[in-house]
């Protein structure tokens, strides 16, 4: 029935972070969860390998369809990224192959400098990646706001969808987004009906796919839905005259050739294959390697950014070499190959090596390919792009005038223009923050309110000077701050006025939001506290009570994955510390099972501080009860004994089900005894006290601050009163209190207020413990 534990780690403060910590390397050894080997990593890498490849394939030919490039460049780039990035990378599960954040660029390079020239520019991009890999700024990439980012990737994926759209309606279309727009009403007032039937045969089953019912439609998703969609339209064009894939025979590659252009002309063209490419690859390894680390028997380390750019740039030579498109890891392949159940990066070069076979023992299948169903797949990515989620994310932070910005950017000018829009509107809209303080200053019924909204900084000193001036001497004063920054200068000037006008007579009270306390800017020296524990249910949703057992194991590891992920490598060096000095807590903590109880919480305590004993009903049976509660009291003699602690608290809670059953015992007394009545025995007495209290019609438990909701809590005060009188029965304790080496401590939880309440001994009165700090007063 009880149960002894310590106190669960809350992290500290992270410290600096190397590229790939130490946690995050693959777990090795014969204990390790995870580990996955032999044959059934290569089950489900070849597996994982086949489904990746059937949508590599008509995507790779649909976006070297709408670059303007021979269509076998894009088999290449699928068949280089699978076998080249795939071993050399530093992301094991990402795919990569023809870039279609690149569409748009690569379509302008072949328009304006030719098919050769255009894979010289790749050539040149991928020494320049290698040298930003070798010079390990992989992270540093990673620091452009997501608004700029998110901005970018959809200003392309207008630029694809209506370009594309002009193929799916029978015509070609032009290399400028405007003027696509600008002819796309004439275009859609004369469609061809057949390539029309076929763009819309492709995109409904892209669409509604993954949304088939029952058996028949879980077995169906297994092939994946571009395949799927362009087998379909293939079907219905069957008989019809419409272009088709021509794949040309293959023959060596022409050796690239540097364009007909200046310097100038030439460096922003590869800066900006280099830009997207790397952005679109390293964003992605990120976002694969999340959702790899939500499987715990994904066996991969965290993603080696630099070795992945490395990788990729490496990847972009030999395409550039073969004649094959620019190369970037795609989160559509990715994810696809995560979920397909990819263990290692054998999935990655598996899915090269099909592609390199289909594309030389296939291509007549390939040939039967109606181009409106390819220009219909990529016109679809196109549209995805533009994720309303994203949207909604940088609207939330405030930051879609930038997101905006990079969009019409992209659209109207081109990538590396749009990026360099997105950047400038960002460093306009942080100054424009930094800088903008409203402070005002009102005169109310009981005194003066002082009010700042936006940031605090010195710029905005001189501001707040004159305002405070305007207080009279010898008045209560409120300073409300509502922005979320103050720097030290600010800091100074606000106590050395507070300073002033309390000598003065004044009274001052500093405080954020609704005039709670404020607190010195912290600094590199100062402690901070564990980190608060909050929103953990985001984290691990409840399993459904209903389902498989076998969900809340899964829950369970799931938050063991969880914490070898996120806050093992954080209080690991602590926990090294008191593995090797042992456990050396100042404080018992007698609390009571419940789960809502979370000791280390309410405490804010860390590992090593407290000593937890956890039993129903948080009861302590006094010394000479029967041999089977010997537990606890084995407990308490070790905590005093040999820990020597210097207290000891005792910790009820509300809404406490021992509470509710003791009430209840009464009805339920001539009922076989169970382990559980037999264990509640031991809080009879408690319900004797309240029950003498009430016949006597003393007072004798009350809570500050409001009066004792109902019979439940009553009882639940009571017993913590009664459980410290069986603590002092117990001769250890009672030592140790009389030598003055020992305190007891009562202590009540509401747990819908979050408030703790601590006893009073002197008056049987719980006083409620208050968070914030005392104001700055005179």
């Amino acid at each position: 029935m009880p149960q002894i534990e310590k106190s669960p780690p809350q992290p500290p403060r992270a410290p600096h972070h190397t590229e790939t910590p130490p946690a995050s390397r693959p777990p090795s050894g014969p204990g390790s969860r995870t580990k996955t080997t032999g044959r059934a990593a290569f089950r489900r890498d070849l597996s994982a390998s086949a489904v990746v490849f059937l949508l590599a394939v008509p995507l790779s030919l649909g976006i070297a369809l709408a670059t303007g490039a021979p269509l076998q460049a894009g088999l290449v780039a699928a068949v280089v990224g699978g076998l080249v990035a795939g071993l050399l990378g530093g992301a094991p599960l990402q795919v990569s192959g023809a870039a279609t954040g690149l569409l748009v660029v690569t379509a302008d390079l072949v328009q304006r400098y030719g098919w050769r020239a255009t894979c010289a520019i790749t050539v040149l991009a991928g020494l320049l990646q290698l040298a930003l890999g070798a010079l390990r700024v992989a992270r540093a990439t990673l620091a452009v706001s997501p608004a700029i980012v998110h901005g970018m990737l959809a200003g392309i994926g207008v630029t694809i969808a209506l370009g594309q759209l002009h193929v799916v309606l029978g015509g070609s279309p032009d290399s400028s987004a405007i003027a696509n727009a600008t002819a796309l009403p004439g275009q859609l007032a004369h469609p061809r009906a057949a390539a029309l039937l076929i763009g819309v045969v492709t995109v409904a089953v892209l669409v509604g796919w993954g949304r088939l019912p029952g058996r028949a439609g879980r077995w169906a998703r297994m092939l994946p839905a571009p395949l799927a969609a362009v087998l379909a339209a293939t079907a219905v064009s069957a008989g019809t005259a419409v272009a088709r894939v021509e794949l040309p025979s293959w023959r060596l590659p022409e050796l690239p050739a540097l364009p007909d252009a200046s310097l100038p002309a030439l460096a922003a063209a590869v800066l900006t294959v280099t830009l997207v490419a790397s952005m679109e690859s390293l964003l992605s390894a990120v976002a694969v390697d999340r959702l790899a680390a939500e499987r715990p028997d994904t066996p991969t380390g965290r993603a080696q950014l630099n070795r992945e750019l490395a990788g990729q740039g490496t990847a972009n030579v030999v395409s550039g070499l073969l004649g094959g498109l620019p190369i970037s890891g795609g989160a559509m392949r990715g994810s696809a190959n995560v979920r397909a159940g990819a263990a290692t990066r054998r999935a990655t070069v598996l899915h090269g090596v099909w592609v390199l076979l289909c594309a030389g023992l296939l291509a007549a299948a390939l040939e039967l390919i109606p181009l409106a169903a390819l220009a219909a797949l990529v016109m679809a990515v196109g549209v995805r792009m533009v994720s309303f989620a994203h949207i909604r994310h940088v609207q939330r932070h405030r930051e879609f005038p930038v997101y905006a910005a990079t969009l019409g950017g992209v659209v109207l000018f081109g990538v590396l223009q749009g990026v360099g829009t997105g950047i400038a509107v960002a460093v306009f809209l942080a100054l424009r923050r930094l800088t903008h303080t409203r402070i005002t200053v009102t005169e109310e019924a009981d005194g003066h309110r002082v009010r700042v909204s936006g940031q605090l900084t010195f710029l905005a000193v001189p501001r707040l000077t004159r305002a405070l001036a305007q207080v009279p001497a010898h008045t209560d004063v409120v300073v409300e701050l509502c922005g979320s920054f103050m720097d030290h200068a600010a800091y100074e000037a606000l106590q050395s006025w507070s300073t002033a006008h309390q000598a003065h007579g004044g009274w001052v009270t500093l405080g954020g939001r609704s005039a709670r306390p404020i607190a010195e800017p912290a600094s590199a020296h100062s402690c901070r506290p564990w980190t608060p524990w909050r929103n953990h249910h985001c984290t691990r949703p409840a399993p459904d009570r209903a389902a498989d057992p076998e969900s809340s194991g899964s829950q369970l590891l799931g938050g063991v994955s969880a914490f070898q992920r996120h806050t093992a490598p954080l209080v690991r060096e602590e926990l090294a510390r008191l593995a090797r000095e042992g456990q050396r807590p100042t404080q018992l903590f007698l609390t009571c099972a419940d789960s809502r109880l979370v000791t280390s919480m309410i405490t804010s305590s860390g590992p090593g501080d407290l000593f937890t004993v956890r039993n129903v009903g948080n009861l302590m049976p006094p010394p000479g009860s029967d041999a089977s509660c010997d537990s606890v009291g084995a407990a308490i003699e070790y905590a005093v004994e040999v820990l020597r602690v210097g207290s000891i608290t005792v910790c009820g809670h509300s809404g406490c089900g021992a509470m509710a059953a003791l009430l209840g015992s009464a009805a339920s007394e001539e009922a076989e005894p169970t382990p559980l009545t037999r264990w509640l025995r031991h809080g009879r007495p408690s319900l004797a006290r309240m029950q003498r209290i009430g016949r006597l019609g003393r007072g004798e438990v009350a809570l500050s601050g409001r009066p004792v909701s109902d019979d439940q809590e009553r009882l639940a005060l009571v017993n913590i009163m009664q459980q410290l009188d069986h603590l002092r029965a117990h001769a250890c304790v009672a030592r140790r209190v009389a030598e003055g080496a020992l305190t007891l401590h009562g202590m009540y939880f509401h747990v819908g207020e979050a408030q703790a309440y601590v006893l009073d001994e002197a008056n049987g009165r719980f006083c409620a413990v208050r968070g914030e700090p005392a104001p700055v007063t005179g």
